[in-house]
């Protein structure tokens, strides 16, 4: 029996985001897969701009970057269209990247910074006490073999084993069979925007990857089969056809899929010691890219806080990641449903209606802008206390610091305090001086501010200490 400090289930984009946290934070931790090798199949697509901010502060967005094709908006029926150009961020698009791409980047990272794996690993059991968590099961050979550590976090997908072993259920519906997936070449493509159309009898969305490459979601109300049923490459012209009104030149079809779109969030991302991330806790409609997106940011959220409080923080904080990231996963849930919904609309009136008032309201810039900020992630924020400051909980701004920018700065992994220019630098915590006029900033490992206030009044420190439960002496940063 192996005892570490967590053991994380499942090695997709948010296992791997959360292994490396947790290692870079310095503890230990295992991730288990039951896949010998990693997955080639890409189901995400598209990577949003909170996601490479998050990913910028740990020194990976750029690198990301280089690998897809940046789609600075989406462009809807009759002339709607996203602008995400007006974003207050260093990545205004959505990058459009196959998931390998993303799992290839975060396992790499995660082993860098220490994170062990297991695969080929099928978990059997999951068994919880007051001491710590007991996750049992076996390698590809049979032999049996049991992990021990203070948590678990079961980010195993839709169909996650974990979820289903700790109880947890998982509420919520169906919502549309036969969905087709490929990548494709197009001889005609449309231009580099993210192009999404929907009729009365189906719709269809085409993301540029570069290279005359493009990923293709296709769904045709009048031909519903079994999510086993081959694609043909007939029945996905044609659909691409009915919904854009052009198939593009279909060329090669490199690689097809059919899938199901569900709506379900369970109850409880907590659960005693076992935790639950990604897909294992929330699926919703392919409406938006959110997935992926949505799961990274779950395991950046929890990382920090597990490996608080196995530094000694206390256990209060492991409650904030469900109180945090639930209303997040649920508001994903929804807007993605009924963006799914008014694309699937049928009556040719409610169709009429759905094209002018969607191109009415995302071409007036304040909702537009308010759009793009909620489904580019970047307006995003958490709940405060009463009397705190309004910016707690909000994103941390890229701020230009006497360091260089702040998420450069918060690539140390721990805490920063962002002082007021010409303010004195505490000691004994990772601080820098802002170069712009604004209050000071005590910004969190996952980018978001904890505290905001005139740093000279010392109140910051209780805000840390509310989170590490540590005094400012023993809080720097954590080297990578």
């Amino acid at each position: 029996m192996k005892h570490i400090d967590v053991v994380v289930i499942g090695a997709g984009p948010t296992g791997c985001m959360l292994g490396a946290e947790l290692a870079t934070a310095g503890r230990s931790v295992t991730v288990l897969d039951k896949r010998a090798a990693p997955s080639t199949l890409s189901r995400a697509f598209g990577v949003h701009a909170r996601t490479l901010e998050l990913l910028d502060a740990r020194g990976l967005a750029d690198r990301l970057v280089a690998t897809g094709a940046p789609s600075p908006g989406l462009k809807l029926w009759r002339g709607a269209a996203l602008n995400l150009g007006r974003l207050r961020s260093r990545f205004p698009y959505v990058l459009v990247t196959p998931q390998q791409n993303v799992d290839t980047l975060l396992e790499a990272h995660a082993r860098e910074r220490g994170a062990d794996f297991v695969r080929g690993f099928t978990v059997t059991g999951v068994e919880q006490d007051g001491d710590g968590v007991r996750v049992h099961g076996h390698d590809g050979s049979g032999r049996d073999g049991t992990f021990h550590a203070a948590y678990a976090v079961g980010a195993d997908g839709a169909h996650s084993v974990v979820r289903t072993m700790i109880g947890q259920s998982f509420p919520g519906k169906a919502v549309l069979r036969s969905i087709m997936l490929a990548d494709v070449e197009l001889e005609n493509p449309p231009d580099n925007l993210v192009t999404v159309n929907a009729v009365r009898d189906g719709f269809a969305f085409i993301a540029p990857y570069g290279d005359n490459l493009f990923r293709v979601i296709a769904w045709n109300r009048r031909h519903q089969v079994d999510d086993s049923a081959p694609v043909d490459r007939e029945e996905l012209r044609s659909t691409i056809r009915i919904a854009m009104g052009t198939d593009y030149g279909l060329g090669a079809v490199r690689w097809q899929s059919r899938f199901h779109s569900d709506e379900r969030q369970v109850p409880q991302y907590r659960t005693g010691r076992v935790f639950l991330a990604g897909d294992a806790a929330h699926v919703h409609s392919p409406a938006g890219g959110q997935g992926m997106n949505t799961g990274i940011q779950d395991a950046m959220n929890l990382g920090w806080k597990l490996a608080a409080v196995l530094g000694g923080a206390d256990d209060t904080v492991l409650d904030t990641y469900h109180s945090e990231r639930h209303p997040v996963g649920r508001l994903v849930l929804r807007s993605s449903g009924a963006t799914m919904r008014m694309m699937t609309v049928r009556p040719w009136i409610l169709r009429k209606l759905r094209n002018g008032a969607v191109a009415a309201l995302l071409g007036f810039p304040p909702i537009g802008d308010t759009v793009a900020r909620m489904f580019s992630g970047i307006g995003i924020g958490y709940d405060h206390d009463s009397g705190q400051s309004a910016l707690v909980g909000r994103r941390a701004e890229d701020l230009p610091t006497d360091a260089g920018r702040l998420y450069e700065v918060l690539r140390s992994g721990g805490f920063v305090l962002v002082t007021e220019p010409e303010a004195p630098v505490p000691d004994g915590i990772h601080a820098v001086t802002r170069t712009a006029d604004g209050p000071a900033l005590l910004v969190r490992p996952d980018g978001y501010i904890a505290w905001a206030g005139d740093s000279a009044s010392g109140l910051w420190r209780g805000a840390l200490d509310r989170w590490t439960a540590r005094t400012a002496a023993s809080a720097g940063p954590v080297s990578p």
